[in-house]
């Protein structure tokens, strides 16, 4: 699972199935972040069959494939997306190549699944809507610290059966360890990374839209920040930012590089979700100093204080919608305007962002 190391943390959580063998059948193109094994084993628990692999390191390819029984690995992109019998490709690509990459997928007729952050510019997601447009393909992103994470999947059931009232605010922290000397060079190159606010930032965002129901948002503030990192020029090390929902919801988030390596995970990732009538907790990946496993939830309401301990109970029901999504034309599993809003919101935070100036 990689759970010292979030570049490969990939969970698992039961397996569902929602289609019959060989129904839905989707390739991959693009190892370069470990996403891809998380959004990969999402699928197949749910039912899907791996067929393909191409990676542009065909020994990566190889290696990916082998722990997937029936899956491939080719050497060429074009024959995964001119196999007829896929319905949908998957990719963790580096960040700025997965928009044109989806652009291939959607116009070859399949479906695309796209690690986030899905875009790094606003042309890329421009071009992204436009081809979703005409094509009437699915561009899913897999923003995986709320789809992949048990607590966050309960906190919104909770929020949808009105546990907490009407939502006010959305609170998150997303720190994460850096583990430099494993992170590959593009990691540290902002015009192919995109920056902090895109990359961990469109975690933030998603959730804070997923949870208050916000059909629009705007960014009011935000800063960047190289604070204790001078050998890496182009890192963002933190990054900040406040914004206003359509329905009045705010959302501030903090996201960074300074997870201490006394820390028995990859980072201490929390939401806090405020509402009319009571407010959430969630402690997705340890409870520090208690117990290292993660997807806590703890809910005050009117009726008192109250300790969730989902991990293990709830699963990734993402994945199964996704899959039903591509078979039935439908668009539950995460509105399409919902996933590019978030990739939208977190470029225009990036933009705006004040640099934040030390004298380290």
């Amino acid at each position: 699972m990689g759970h010292g190391d979030g570049m490969n943390y990939a969970p698992r959580a039961k397996r569902d199935p929602v289609c019959r063998p060989g129904e839905f059948r989707f390739s991959v193109i693009g190892l370069d972040h470990g996403h891809i094994i998380g959004m990969t084993a999402g699928l197949v628990d749910a039912g899907g069959e791996l067929v393909a692999v191409f990676d542009r390191d065909g020994e990566k390819a190889r290696s990916f494939a082998a722990d997937f029984p029936g899956a491939k690995a080719v050497a060429q992109e074009d024959a995964v997306l001119l196999d007829p019998s896929v319905q949908l490709i998957a990719s963790a690509i580096v960040p700025n190549e997965r928009g044109p990459l989806g652009l291939r997928v959607l116009d070859a007729g399949k479906h695309y699944f796209s690690d986030k952050a899905p875009f790094t510019d606003l042309a890329q997601l421009a071009a992204a809507r436009e081809v979703v447009r005409y094509t009437g393909l699915k561009w899913a992103v897999c923003y995986s610290e709320r789809v992949q994470n048990e607590a966050a999947v309960r906190a919104g059931e909770l929020i949808g059966e009105g546990a907490i009232g009407r939502v006010l605010q959305v609170i998150g922290m997303g720190p994460h360890r850096l583990n430099a000397a494993s992170r590959p060079d593009w990691f540290f190159e902002r015009e192919r990374y995109g920056g902090i606010l895109v990359d961990l930032g469109s975690h933030q965002i998603e959730q804070f839209l997923h949870f208050a129901g916000a059909r629009s948002a705007r960014v009011v503030h935000s800063k960047v920040g190289n604070l204790a990192h001078p050998q890496f020029p182009e890192l963002d090390d933190f990054g900040d930012a406040s914004l206003v929902a359509d329905n009045g919801a705010t959302a501030y988030f903090r996201v960074d590089w300074f997870t201490p390596d006394g820390l028995s995970t990859w980072g201490d990732g929390r939401t806090f979700v405020l509402g009319t009538d009571g407010y959430l907790e969630l402690r997705k990946y340890v409870d520090v100093a208690r117990q290292q496993v993660g997807d806590q939830i703890y809910l005050v309401d009117h009726r008192g204080e109250h300790h969730f301990p989902v991990h293990g109970t709830v699963g990734f029901p993402y994945f199964g919608a996704l899959i039903r999504d591509v078979l039935d034309g439908t668009d539950l599993a995460m509105p399409q305007e919902q996933t590019f809003l978030a990739a939208e919101l977190c470029i225009v935070a990036q933009m705006q962002a004040e640099r934040i100036v030390t004298t380290m």
